[in-house]
């Protein structure tokens, strides 16, 4: 006899690695508000945590199930679609589903155990509620009560509102003198809610230029789009398009026609906080207030208002990095990636999921278009619209006419030999303390040009610090991180060592630790170390620095691409978070310090990764009127994806490494996921994971799944992170249902016990 559903009854899902939802008692007075998306108080052993509810109903064979405390929502936080959205990668991603909902959420909302909310800040208001135009009506009002009189002047000009706080602690007036004004009839007093402001202290770039019209290209690409975008399930839309091309222009015209003219919304993710500022300059230009921005760089409260100024509907495009994704806005026109190729869209810990996977299934769930744009699709994309998945548009030409620029390969094995480093009064052909070459003397000539041509200089090192080992020379010791099997850093100006990977700082020695000889030998090549060659060889060259220890502050992404973007700076160095999304008209030379530092990592994305970089940073030269040059120092110069960026050929790229990746078999030809057990004891971890690997083999046979393969274990390239042990094994599927299936029975049947920690990475942007 089947079971009926208890109304009295609710699963909750509790923000913690826990696979199933827990069974509450919803007691009679609170069952009527209890919904599916909103957030509960239960207990949890002898502590009271927050929770999601999941659904409402069910049954249990419990004799006794402990009741909810409190329902924290009269309203869910999470529509159907959202709900629907996250049981999904919590499905896919085999991740629990509590750690998936708090995932979707601002921060001050998803704690489990802290307040139920961000606080909101409700100041008191003074409002002008009648207009006196004349000085007779003045007169008449105030008679003698000049100081009333005074506020109501200063109100009119702050445009008639004012906290009470800043017109008595700020501008000077007594609380009796706002008292007076309420009292005459010209003002009203009340509480307001205060919306943080998360661009009150970006000073955004305002230019009178006028809009730009759409090229023949795009004008067919938006007509395709608003097309697309029209049948009942739209899709998903591949947009390749060259760098210049005009691809934001594209992404406005089409948010023009389904928000501004149709009433719709929209979300636009962007891959890095450094592109954010520009972005939301260009798109507050057109939208204004309808704006909202949601990301990390916001502190708690800013990102709360933001979320539920989108969710009450007084915003309707939500732009952001990652996580917007899940942005609360009702009846989705678009979501567009922009970039979408980029690693930084997938999550590094649980739920790992990937926004762009997460964006076509909103899209599915919303009925609404999904654009990807990028001159260098990731090839899971690019596959999936060979194949007719995705619809194919392309934007083949830049925008204003200018050919894509030169790209020229430096060998770096003859400069070496030829010490080479050379630039206006450097002396001698090396740099000093006995360094690495940095400039080619090609590069070293080329910066020098255009500086006295009076144009700007691009410099891409995506590495940071000054050296990148620091090693004895007697014995070979290398000084390397406690925690990682990783060498330290030196950063020259802090004076320190630095892990890159656990933050762990040491004082830079003056004698091996281990021989006792002295000097150690400071090597490999840093952002910090060309900078400093920079000052040496450019003396008079304003010169900025753009990595992850110059832009640890709010905007200060913004603030040093505003100092380029006005002429403040002749030449830009940073790593990759330079390489894209800008758009400076007097860059006309972009140089490569190192291109082999992503194409050595043992990693299958290691070319992909490569041309993509390349491509995107070359693509910031030559947007003005004079023509760009790109300058690529490399030790392997006849390696494809390097050849292939110099003629800015993604097709031919693509075509040889899907081929080169058919035969080991990785993405898109297989399904992937990367199994890893983790431990401070590498023992335990070595056994935990081949129990593991031989479990799963089992499930293979007994179940009869003939299209899933294991490979490995074996330890991780980088084999030891934050004190901990990493080993793993690779799943491969030719179905995505096979692969699902045994991750989720990993997920629910093989829980490590004591410190062993178990992670499961489908779809890795990485196997390091």
């Amino acid at each position: 006899m089947k079971r009926e559903s208890n109304p009295l009854l609710c699963k909750v899902a509790i923000p913690r690695p826990m696979w199933e939802s827990l069974t509450y008692r919803l007691p009679p007075g609170l069952a009527e508000v209890a919904r599916p998306g909103a957030r509960v108080r239960v207990p949890l052993g002898r502590r009271s945590m927050i929770g999601f509810i999941d659904r409402v109903g069910g049954q249990t064979a419990l004799p006794e199930v402990r009741p909810v405390t409190e329902v924290l929502d009269q309203q869910p936080l999470f529509s159907e679609e959202l709900l629907s959205l996250c049981r999904w990668i919590s499905d896919y991603y085999a991740a629990p589903l509590g750690l998936v909902f708090r995932t979707a959420l601002p921060p001050g909302l998803a704690s489990a155990d802290g307040p139920s909310s961000p606080p909101v800040r409700t100041p008191q208001v003074i409002r002008l509620t009648v207009e006196l135009p004349t000085l007779t009506e003045r007169e008449k009002v105030f008679g003698r009560a000049v100081r009333q009189r005074e506020a109501f002047e200063v109100l009119e000009s702050m445009g008639r509102r004012s906290t009470v706080a800043h017109l008595t602690s700020q501008l000077g007036f007594s609380r009796s003198v706002a008292q007076g004004l309420v009292e005459r009839g010209v003002a009203e007093i009340h509480m307001e809610r205060e919306r943080r402001d998360p661009f009150a202290s970006l000073p955004v770039a305002r230019e009178t230029v006028e809009r730009p019209h759409p090229t023949d290209d795009q004008t067919a690409v938006i007509s395709g789009l608003m097309e697309q975008s029209s049948l009942d399930q739209s899709g998903v839309a591949l947009l390749r398009g060259v760098t210049g091309s005009g691809k934001t222009l594209v992404y406005l015209e089409l948010l023009e026609e389904l928000v501004a003219r149709q009433g719709r919304s929209a979300i636009v993710l962007v891959p890095e906080i450094a592109l954010t500022p520009q972005t939301l300059s260009r798109f507050r230009d057109r939208f204004g207030e309808r704006v909202a921005v949601l990301h990390s760089g916001l502190s708690a409260g800013e990102r709360f208002d933001e979320w539920r100024a989108l969710k009450e509907g007084e915003k309707r495009i939500a732009i952001g990095a990652r996580s917007a994704v899940f942005a609360p806005l009702s009846d989705l026109g678009v979501i567009i990636l922009d970039e979408e190729h980029e690693s930084s869209y997938k999550q590094s810990d649980t739920p790992r999921y990937h926004a762009r996977s997460v964006a076509t299934v909103r899209a599915r769930l919303a009925g609404c278009l999904c654009l990807l744009g990028s001159a260098t699709p990731a090839l899971e994309s690019w596959a999936n619209a060979k194949t007719g998945k995705y619809r194919l548009y392309e934007l083949p030409e830049r925008v204003t006419g200018h050919p894509l620029p030169s790209v020229e390969l430096i060998d770096l094995r003859g400069a070496h030999e030829a010490g080479n480093d050379d630039g206006p009064g450097s002396g001698s052909g090396r740099p000093p303390d006995d360094g690495p070459v940095i400039f080619s003397s090609q590069l070293g000539a080329a910066i020098d040009r255009r500086l006295q041509r009076g144009e700007q200089v691009i410099l891409l090192l995506n590495r940071r610090g000054y050296a990148t080992f620091v090693q004895c020379l007697e014995c070979g010791n290398v000084w390397s991180c406690e925690s990682c099997n990783v060498s330290l850093t030196y950063h020259r100006g802090r004076r320190r060592l630095v892990c890159h990977h656990c933050a762990y700082e040491a004082s830079p020695p003056t004698r091996c630790n281990e021989c006792g000889a002295a000097d150690p030998s400071f090597t490999g090549l840093g952002t910090e170390q060309v900078e400093r060659r920079l000052g040496e060889l450019f003396p008079a060259a304003r010169v900025a620095r753009m990595d992850l220890d110059t832009t640890g502050t709010k905007w200060a992404h913004f603030e040093i691409l505003e100092s380029v973007r006005t002429g403040q700076v002749d030449i830009l160095l940073g790593t990759q978070m330079i390489a894209k999304g800008l758009d400076f008209p007097s860059v006309t030379l972009v140089g490569v310090v190192n291109a082999d530092v992503s194409l050595n990592l043992p990693d299958f994305r290691a070319s992909e990764r490569t041309f993509q970089l390349l491509a995107q940073v070359a693509g910031r030269a030559g947007r003005g009127p004079e023509p760009g040059e790109v300058l690529v120092q490399t030790a392997r110069p006849t390696h494809f994806a390097l050849r292939a960026a110099t003629g800015h050929d993604y097709l031919g790229f693509a075509t040889q490494e899907l081929t080169d990746r058919a035969e080991p078999g990785y993405p898109p030809h297989v399904r992937l996921a990367n199994v890893v057990v983790s431990g401070p004891d590498e023992r335990q971890v070595v056994d935990s994971i081949e129990r593991l690997s031989t479990a799963t083999l089992a499930l293979f046979r007994g179940s009869r799944l003939t299209d899933v393969s294991l490979l490995g274990p074996a330890p991780c390239p980088l084999d030891r992170l934050r004190g901990r042990w990493r080993w793993h094994f690779l799943l491969k599927a030719d179905r995505a249902s096979s692969l699902g299936a045994v991750l989720r029975h990993l997920a629910e049947r093989h829980t490590l016990t004591g410190k062993l920690r178990l992670e499961l990475d489908r779809d890795p942007e990485s196997l390091l």
